[in-house]
């Protein structure tokens, strides 16, 4: 079987499979009972009706409208596909609507229509105003599309956007303007050659003349030639706009000393002879899918210092609208606008084009490891899956509506908005914000015991970008140097951050010499401790926090826990400052819930129970969050006399004995933790009240287990685990975590311990 024949029986198989389409509708609120059936339908309904009667705004508090778009279509222009018909057209109408769902969390309706006459079709997409908060036009032919957009924001209040048109538009202008910086020239000064007289072809040259581009600058060719002045065939407005007064008639004739060709046309439009008539340092974007106007290939054989971007994802720049129009809409619902205007596309892509040149997230590295994704001629738009995208360039346009006086839902406070949509892709944003804000107050020195690793050196630019704290790598220069350059990051040892060479720092003597002193009565020689401070980097940032030159240590993204803990303890233990246990956040769904102890003691005492009790009432607070804490056991408020239920009881009898300032019950199963009415049934005296939010098991094998089961397959998002009882000295994490796992436990390393309690 061909490749090709793979990839359709692939795609076929995703498209059927487990049930048809790509799409299904969900309720988004409980219909459970007569109550809830009451209040959705007849006759609380009437209720909602009647406020947006009095005030059509209100249907944005009332309804789904708010956040809900129409992607329509009569599929005259279907992608590489061309006019195969508005039924056809379904399944990437219904592909548009999923992205905007994955990146945007818009709710979106496709709608095809029978309806090739543009007025007609323009008519019926106005008729659907009440409906929708925006209309997202699609693969309409032109010069038909124009006819229909200019109808429907004429007659519409609401924002309608052509994607083919001005998304593609958005992100060439974005790539155009990092080009033009690689490059080292100007918009003002460039002559752009340009094949395909389409909508996306016109509405791109519309959109690089907005950037400053001069129209007398710019060629375009079609299938006929050069448009020119007096041309009578295949003309419309639209191109009329950039007839030339020439003798000029062809492409070859025109690409001489071009500095950009912008290609939306066909295949092999542009030759390698072509490419060498044009200026030093050529940008070329040949955007024709599947197969460009020219391979990238062929275009550097004959100017290896081209500039180069396609329409495809297996080369460099791809120029992909999902960079565009769920981010753009998304800004776009939030504040209300009435339209999408020239200021709000202007600010998407400048916010898409400066997110190129920061940093690249790890979640995008991620997602395309082995890519070079360093800002330059092939980093120069973010990739679709940069999750950074949407509270970038979401807040640009959000903020330009509000600017241009189109917004009728104006944001009070920017910043705010800008985090809650960082919340929304980063599920740990939230919750993690008063930790991330209690370490702002204190300027912490935290060190990572593995600096070489990827995850970490993505975590210290983070921590560095993000908060006032001081990353200490342990780690080797040259390879800590060589890797950030690899990752595309702006770090670098010795001037962002300090680093401790285990092969050759000058303060080996004093840290074997230490370790060697806290541990020679422990069978430890001279020796040893020489041979642990040049390879152990675990216990090698034990004692810089012992001898305080660091505050805290973060380590265990190799290696198992419990060899980690050996080290921590060994240097950092005293007799106040021991393991309690290993707390960790689950952030899910529905809300958080801590797990303990997950890794530190395997079946702990009655009184190591209390321990971890405590413990994780005093951490819980540091998210801002009242503890309620559950002691689970196999055994139920006293039904069985096993082994888990003898401890949790005696535990409950020690959290008894002297007041304490949280609620705590047990011994319960876990059903009964979470279920309060189910509790209430059971044992209708408990002291706890409504749900639990922390639970603390009788073994780590439990804790482990429902951790990584909320993990795997209830979506959760784990922070931590927190080790608790070493006054924040150490933190030890597990190989699974990410970069962004790193950076919160960051955060809460650098938390001053004050902040706690």
């Amino acid at each position: 079987m061909t490749d090709h024949q793979n990839l359709r029986q692939a795609s076929l198989f995703y498209h059927e499979f487990p049930k048809p389409g790509k799409l299904e509708i969900r309720a988004t609120k409980p219909m459970a009972n007569g109550r809830d059936l009451s209040r959705a339908y007849s006759p609380g309904v009437a209720e909602a009706c009647l406020e947006i009667k009095a005030d059509p705004a209100n249907s944005a508090r009332y309804t789904a409208r708010g956040n809900l778009v129409a992607v329509v279509t009569n599929g005259t222009a279907v992608l590489g596909l061309g006019n195969i018909g508005a039924l056809a057209s379904k399944p990437v109408m219904e592909g548009k609507a999923v992205l905007f769902k994955k990146f945007a969390n818009i709710d979106c309706f496709d709608i095809e229509l029978n309806e090739p006459d543009p007025e007609k079709l323009a008519e019926i997409v106005c008729a659907l105003e009440p409906t929708f908060g925006a209309i997202n036009l699609e693969d309409i032919k032109a010069p038909e599309c124009f006819i229909v957009e200019k109808i429907c924001r004429e007659r519409m209040n609401i924002p309608v956007f052509h994607d083919d048109q001005h998304g593609t538009a958005i992100v060439v202008g974005a790539a155009a303007k990092n080009a033009l910086h690689v490059a080292g020239k100007k918009f003002e000064d460039i002559k752009i050659v340009s094949t395909g007289g389409g909508a996306a072809g016109i509405a791109c040259l519309n959109m690089l003349l907005k950037l400053g581009v001069k129209r007398e600058n710019v060629w375009l060719c079609d299938i006929h030639g050069l448009v020119h002045e007096g041309r009578n065939e295949d003309m419309n407005p639209q191109k009329a706009a950039y007839a030339q007064k020439t003798d000029l008639r062809d492409l070859s004739q025109v690409i001489e000393g071009a500095d950009m060709f912008l290609g939306l046309s066909g295949p092999n439009v542009l030759t390698p002879e072509m490419v060498a008539k044009m200026t030093s340092r050529p940008i070329i974007f040949a955007l024709a899918n599947p197969t460009p106007e020219i391979l990238p290939e062929e275009a550097r054989a004959v100017a290896p210092d081209a500039i180069i971007a396609t329409g495809r994802s297996d080369y460099p720049n791809q120029v992909n609208n999902v960079l565009c129009f769920p981010f753009i809409f998304r800004g776009t619902l939030d504040v209300g606008a009435t339209e999408i205007n020239d200021e709000m596309q202007l600010a998407c892509i400048e916010g898409i084009a400066q997110l190129a040149r920061t940093t690249t997230s790890a979640e995008a590295a991620a997602a395309y490891r082995g890519e070079q994704l360093t800002f330059g001629a092939d980093y120069l738009i973010p990739k679709p899956f940069d999750p950074r995208l949407i509270s970038t360039v979401a807040t640009a346009v959000a903020k330009a509506a509000m600017a241009s006086g189109v917004a009728t839902r104006p944001l009070e406070d920017i910043e705010a908005y800008k985090q809650k949509l960082n919340g929304s892709v980063f599920k740990s944003a939230m919750m993690m914000r008063p930790v991330f804000d209690a370490a702002r107050t204190a300027s912490r020195r935290i060190v990572f015991a593995e600096g070489e690793d990827e995850r970490v050196l993505r975590a210290s630019q983070a921590v560095l970008e993000e908060t006032t704290e001081t990353p200490i790598l342990i780690g080797r220069p040259d390879v800590i140097e060589r890797r950030c350059e690899r990752y595309g990051l702006t770090i670098r040892p010795g001037r962002d951050f300090k680093i401790v060479n285990p092969q050759d720092d000058p303060r080996y003597r004093d840290y074997w010499g230490t370790y060697h002193s806290l541990m020679a009565r422990r069978g430890v020689t001279p020796d040893l401790a020489r041979a642990i401070m040049r390879t152990n980097t675990t216990a090698i940032g034990a004692v810089m926090v012992q001898r305080d030159e660091a505050d805290s240590l973060i380590c265990g993204t190799f290696g198992q826990y419990l060899w980690h803990l050996n080290y921590v303890q060994q240097v950092l233990g005293t007799a106040d400052l021991h393991p309690v246990g290993a707390l960790s956040l689950m952030i899910l769904e529905d809300g958080p819930l801590f797990i303990a102890d997950t890794h530190v003691h395997s079946e702990p005492t009655p009184e190591q129970i209390t321990e971890t009790v405590i413990g994780a009432a005093r951490h819980v607070r540091r998210f801002g969050l009242t503890p309620n804490i559950a002691l689970c056991s196999h055994s139920q408020f006293g039904n069985l006399n096993c082994d888990t239920g003898k401890r949790m009881r005696a535990a409950l009898e020690i959290l008894d004995s002297e007041p304490r300032n949280f609620s705590y019950e047990g011994e319960m199963h876990i059903d009964a933790a979470l279920d309060p009415e189910l509790r209430e049934r059971i044992f209708p005296d408990t002291r706890m009240q409504g749900s639990a939010n922390v639970l603390v098991f009788a073994n780590t094998d439990a804790a482990s287990g429902v951790r990584n089961i909320l993990k795997m397959k209830g979506g959760g998002l784990e922070v931590g685990p927190i080790l608790m009882g070493m006054g924040n000295r150490a933190h030890i994490v597990t190989p699974s975590i990410t970069t962004r796992g790193l950076l919160n436990m960051s955060a809460i390393a650098g938390t001053p311990v004050a902040h706690y309690g």
